[in-house]
């Protein structure tokens, strides 16, 4: 990886660069939308990964191993975001961002409608297994290829004074989607029989995945490529620049921008995946009809930490607020081990948990992008935002999972507290980048 060096030497902010404040209203809705969509469709797989597919795909192992396949397969969708990423700019530089939005969100709709009618390893054997490993990186390059860049275009037209509040708003999809998918699950799961919870009651989960995804398709076509949004995007320089030349130049912004959402990243998935695979290794201890709601009520809590997250960044700035929540985070970590020791103990951590992911995540979304210049931005803030997940969240219910059961939860927290230290390393290297005039 070539140095950042060989970068111009000097960049701008992007406040300097903005142009005529644009319709940030608008353009958050569609945002709003199409993040609601993608983690809706996140979550459903993500929690039928804990509760449903080690049992229908892995009967033959015992229940830690069947769970650590299940997230295995899990993981494959982050593997082949960057991947998608890739495959379908080559769709969007050939026929437009219309047809690559269109061909990424039909085959997302697509995997997840299929997964919802796959019979399980009882039925086809391994088949089950190799075709829901197949379906998953459809997913994930789906999601790698749906990127419309709209939040970019959300914060370059969004005014300073209120870039944080605006920055919240790209990123509050994430828990209203996940409500919306552990509030569906919680009800299936209460009112449907086990077995048949087990045989078909989940499905109705992916079914409704997809009728969300066609309304997604229609709603972000409107936004991304409406001739008014397409002038926004050449105005304000958000149009694709060539990757080799991005990574050959630009390889340190690349790295610290990666680095800089792991806190938040590595927490997404502790404590909204994780505790459902801890709960039922332990049914004789915890109850998971009561985690499913335990969970409804931290989703909450992490919406309302997220609009306060963005209210106080606009007062004391982005790159300090995503400090500030891995610094807490990294508080978080002393005393996890002991969480585990008793049940209000779990449910402490649960709600502490997402309290913080909302305070953390809402500002976790691009804050470093003024590392790139103009005409790296968009495609800039395309390959951070794909690897940081990957590193930060793709992998996280797998280790924690092998962590937990080989070392303890102390081993977890100290996970969790590697993701920290990350953005903090990436704060502190993208303070050191910064030209001297500022």
């Amino acid at each position: 990886m070539s140095s950042s060096a060989s970068a111009p030497s000097s960049v701008p902010e992007l406040d300097s660069e903005i142009g005529p404040v644009g319709r940030p209203d608008e353009i958050a809705v569609g945002v709003i939308i199409g993040r609601v969509g993608e983690f809706f469709d996140f979550f459903v797989y993500g929690i039928a990964s804990a509760l449903v597919f080690p049992g229908l795909f892995f009967p033959f192992a015992s229940a830690e191993d069947a769970l650590f396949y299940s997230f295995l397969i899990f993981s494959l969708g982050f593997v082949a975001r960057p991947i998608g990423a890739v495959v379908f700019r080559v769709v969007q530089d050939r026929y437009g961002r219309a047809a690559k939005l269109t061909s990424a969100l039909m085959l997302l709709g697509t995997a997840t409608v299929v997964i919802g009618f796959l019979p399980g390893y009882a039925a086809i054997g391994g088949t089950a297994i190799t075709v829901l490993a197949v379906l998953r990186v459809c997913q994930g390059m789906a999601v790698g290829g749906a990127w419309d860049g709209l939040p970019s275009l959300l914060a370059l037209t969004s005014p300073p004074e209120r870039r944080g509040w605006y920055a919240m708003i790209a990123q509050i999809g994430a828990p209203i989607g996940f409500l919306v998918a552990i509030c569906l699950f919680a009800y299936l799961y209460s009112t449907v029989p086990a077995e048949e919870f087990t045989a078909w009651g989940w499905r109705f989960a992916f079914f409704t995945a997809f009728a969300i995804n066609v309304v997604t398709l229609f709603a972000r076509l409107r936004m991304a490529v409406a001739p008014e949004s397409e002038e926004l995007f050449h105005h304000q320089d958000l149009v694709p620049s060539p990757l080799g030349e991005l990574f050959k130049n630009w390889s340190g912004a690349i790295v610290i921008g990666a680095l800089a959402p792991l806190a938040s990243y590595a927490l997404f998935n502790l404590v909204t995946i994780y505790p459902l695979a801890w709960v039922l290794l332990k049914p004789d201890e915890f109850s998971l009809e009561t985690l499913l709601w335990l969970q409804i009520a931290g989703g909450i809590l992490c919406l309302i930490t997220m609009i306060i997250s963005g209210k106080i960044s606009d007062r004391i700035g982005r790159e300090k607020m995503l400090g500030i929540g891995a610094v807490m985070i990294v508080l978080f970590t002393l005393p996890a081990p002991i969480f585990g020791s008793t049940q209000f103990g779990a449910w402490a951590f649960i709600l502490t948990g997402f309290a913080l992911l909302g305070f953390s995540l809402a500002q976790s979304a691009g804050a470093l992008n003024s590392s790139f210049d103009s005409r790296h931005r968009y495609s800039g803030a395309l390959v951070t935002h794909e690897l940081g997940w990957l590193l930060g969240a793709g992998f996280a219910p797998l280790i924690a999972l092998w962590l937990g059961l080989n070392f303890g939860e102390g081993a977890v927290a100290s996970y969790l507290l590697s993701g920290a230290l990350g953005t903090l390393l990436a704060l502190w290297l993208h303070s050191r980048r910064k030209p001297q005039a500022q």
